[in-house]
């Protein structure tokens, strides 16, 4: 006994046993933070096992080499962190099971019948299976499914253990070795210095075996061991094993290879590792390695209609309303299947319920097969849809959607897919269903009655154009106060004055987009850039806030005041359009308006699956959804004219001996031009973009080139069966213009909805060209050109004296 702390000898082992194990990740061997290696005393040991392994090129590649070519094994350079600078390449892996997806809980009926075969549950699952392998109908092999389900009991419902358990063991048992075969070919692991699944046997302090570590492949000669992750995530419990092989056998290195980038956390595993073992190792340097080459992982399933799972978004075939989710089997039409589905169904709604969702994978992911991050590596924050095509008639549509990858996904789990996913969907059809001169929306004192179309305020579409605007004349407000910009100040000192102190013109502001980079190949359309910009120009208005202080410029003045408005505050107000998180769904609603358009395009020549939707002015399948479905376009106006009243940024204006506090109190995607940029550009811009999008179809982990941004992809038909994508080579001189669509209705013969569209200030916005920075004009997307009008959108600047004095 310890007659310090009476504990007991074999606490003290397991205490021991458990700190050199490592489970936390950053204890040294002894278990003591900063203590050298060497001063550790009884501690567990390791050994190679006796006849472990077999021949890699033999396991994977079916072939015996005589000898290992001098090029064998991965590279190597000056520090112990390697990357491989090719393309991405990627490898295939069954999972038949995925097929079954769309599966629902047993009813009573398929439960009597799964469960008849035999009395003992596992002679009737074995009876099952032997069933489906003989007839091949997917209704035994389902029935054998359900065998398995109640073959035990279990706490979770059926839904939950076959994708959680069931599925997860299937792409544990078969991902990681497909990308361990991928590397033993890729780097040439063979001949007979090279075996696959080699066994360390672990012992404690008295000898007794307590466990083991395999290592997926083991160099004989240079007595390195290779661990590879498909997601390149390092488990804690195997890094504290290496540890001690480590100490147990100082002649053997390490290293870790995975499939996608190593995270800042994971490459800080491998460096600590390696410093530790450096220690222990004096004079010998890079101990412990980590590789990184990019590979694409693309399961390998056939879609079975009436078994697989479908979903509502993007699919055009598909009627009704209300939850996305659809198990669907008819008409190829219904229902997309893809990655981004499974990914966006993983997600959590909160935060909470992503980090249980994130935990639970963890924990089930034996093998390291979950994609990178797992259910919460994906900043759903971010998506936006990026690529459609594959518009024939029965055929639906392909997309593809761009999103970033979560820095600390384990901490900070992405979530809300659905919602954006649903948000980019319905946008996209809203831009379809609805007729051109509906697009427009309108915050303006003067036009209480016109604040949006009452077909458009019943879409999500609609409601987040006006309450962008609403922000956007909240950020412009920030942007113009001199207290917290230098450049707002600039503008004030520069203003126009009347009794020595800047005056302001009522302006109008709205939100526009520059000219989208777009490339046209494929058979589709990649989405490059989409930027917005906000516009202002000088607007009479008749409505004021009592009491405020007004000045009568003349134009040359309130022309001056618009230049210096568009050089000192608008950048600062663009910047947060297009990058401000607070703007996301505006950004992820006009990426489908572009999509949507070029729809409009192909139908025009050739009949889609979208015509019975096209301007049919039906937006009921789209409605607002929760949390917005009580949101009203009222609600927005009164928000709007309480600012106007009430000012929503108060700041000093000190001039000519006098203190002012000032207060201020409108979204116009009419410009929308595309360039389709040239095959050469593309290339060299935006190199292996196109493969990286096709590859998103099918794989469930598809990062573009070694960044971390992820694409990920779905069709309607869903039975492209993982071959890899070939892209279709298209002509390298593009037609410098698109031509146009269906005309937007003319104004003296509207379409339907609300005729009483306002009519804007100034110089209203061209329907035909637009200038793109250079002397070639460029061709709209055309209907696009009558679209959205968030016109009138009066911002009124007003002063309030609230006191006079002396500088």
């Amino acid at each position: 006994m310890n007659r310090t702390l009476h504990i007991p000898k074999r606490w003290r082992i397991a205490a021991r046993l458990t700190a050199a194990l490592g489970l936390a990740g950053a204890v040294t061997l002894t278990g003591l933070p900063g203590s050298p290696v060497e001063t550790a005393s009884a501690a567990p040991t390791a050994k190679l096992r006796p006849g472990t392994g077999k021949r890699c090129d033999q396991k994977h590649l079916g072939k015996t080499y005589d000898k290992t070519p001098s090029n064998s094994g991965f590279p190597s350079g000056a520090t112990n962190f390697d990357k491989w600078a090719g393309n991405p390449k990627n490898f295939n892996y069954p999972l038949p099971g995925k097929a079954f997806d769309g599966l629902k809980a047993p009813t009573a009926a398929e439960e009597a019948k799964a469960l008849s075969k035999d009395p003992d549950p596992e002679k009737n699952v074995d009876a099952w299976e032997a069933q489906a392998k003989a007839s091949g109908n997917p209704a035994d092999k389902a029935m054998e499914i359900y065998a398995r389900y109640l073959s035990k009991q279990r706490p979770q419902t059926f839904e939950h253990w076959f994708d959680k358990i069931y599925i997860r063991n299937e792409i544990n048992n078969s991902k990681g070795a497909s990308f361990e075969g991928r590397l033993v070919k890729d780097f040439n692991l063979v001949g007979p210095d090279w075996l696959c699944e080699v066994y360390v046997d672990i012992f404690d302090e008295n000898g007794k075996k307590t466990g083991y570590r395999k290592y997926d492949a083991y160099n004989k000669v240079s007595k390195e061991f290779n661990e590879f992750k498909s997601n390149s995530v390092l488990r804690n419990k195997q890094l504290g094993q290496d540890r001690i092989i480590a100490r147990s056998m100082p002649d053997h290195t390490f290293r870790y290879s995975g499939a996608k980038n190593f995270s800042a956390g994971q490459i800080k595993k491998i460096n600590d590792f390696n410093a530790e073992v450096e220690r222990m190792r004096p004079g010998r340097t890079n101990q412990v390695r980590g590789f990184q080459r990019q590979y694409n992982a693309i399961p390998q399933t056939k879609p079975i209609r009436g078994y697989s799972q479908y979903d509502r978004w993007f699919a055009p075939g598909c009627a009704g309303s209300g939850t996305p989710t659809l198990q669907a089997a008819a008409a190829s039409s219904c229902g997309t299947r893809g990655p981004v589905n499974d990914r966006i169904r993983e997600s959590g709604r909160t935060l909470e319920e992503a980090k249980r969702f994130q935990a639970e994978a963890r924990r089930l992911d034996t093998r390291g097969t979950l994609p990178r991050g797992g259910p919460g590596g994906v900043d759903f924050t971010t998506l936006e849809l990026r690529y459609v095509g594959g518009l024939a008639k029965g055929k639906g549509m392909e997309y593809s959607m761009k999103a970033d990858m979560m820095p600390d996904p384990d901490n900070n789990p992405g979530f809300g897919g659905e919602a954006r996913m649903t948000l980019a969907s319905d946008s996209l059809f809203t831009w379809l269903a609805l007729t051109p001169e509906k697009f427009w929306v309108n915050l303006n004192p003067d036009q209480p009655d016109k604040i949006m179309d009452s077909s458009f305020a019943k879409t999500d579409a609609g409601r987040v154009l006006l309450e962008a605007d609403l922000e956007m004349k909240h950020d412009f407000a920030a942007a113009i106060n001199p207290e917290k910009f230098d450049s707002a100040k600039r503008f004030w000192d520069n203003a126009p004055r009347r009794d020595g102190m800047p005056c302001f013109p009522e302006v109008r502001l709205w939100i526009e987009p520059e000219p989208a980079q777009v490339r046209e190949q494929d058979g589709g359309i990649y989405i490059l850039d989409a930027p917005l910009k906000v516009s202002t120009e000088w607007m009479d208005m008749d409505w004021s806030v009592p009491g405020a202080r007004e000045c009568k410029l003349t134009d040359p003045e309130k022309r001056a005041s618009e230049t210096l408005l568009r050089t000192n505050v608008m950048p600062e107000v663009d910047r947060r359009v297009n990058n401000d998180p607070k703007y996301a769904d505006l950004r992820r609603v006009y990426t489908s308006r572009v999509a949507a358009e070029w729809i409009r395009l192909q139908d025009a020549k050739k009949e889609t699956d979208f015509r019975p939707i096209i301007n049919s002015n039906k937006v009921d399948r789209w409605p607002l959804r929760a949390p917005n479905e009580t949101w009203t376009k009222q609600g927005t106006y009164d928000r709007y004219m309480k600012s106007l009243r009430e000012g929503i940024e108060w700041f000093k204006l000190e001039y000519g001996g006098q203190v002012y506090n000032q207060g201020v109190g409108g979204v116009d995607f009419s410009k929308s031009p595309k360039r389709n940029i040239t095959r050469a550009r593309f290339n060299v811009e935006n190199r292996t973009l196109d493969t990286t999008t096709r590859t998103s179809l099918t794989s469930d982990d598809t990062s573009y080139r070694d960044t971390d941004i992820l694409y990920m992809g779905s069709d309607s038909v869903g039975d492209t069966g993982g071959a890899d994508p070939t892209p279709t080579p298209t002509p390298t001189h593009p037609k410098p213009t698109d031509p146009p669509s269906t005309p937007a209705p003319s104004p003296s013969h509207p379409a339907g909805g609300d005729h009483n569209k306002p009519t804007p200030q100034g110089k209203a916005p061209e329907g035909n060209l637009a200038h793109t920075g250079s002397d070639t004009p460029v061709g709209l997307l055309s209907a696009l050109a009558a679209a959205v009008v968030a016109v009138g959108g009066g911002l009124v600047w007003w002063m309030r004296r609230r006191r006079t004095g002396t500088s």
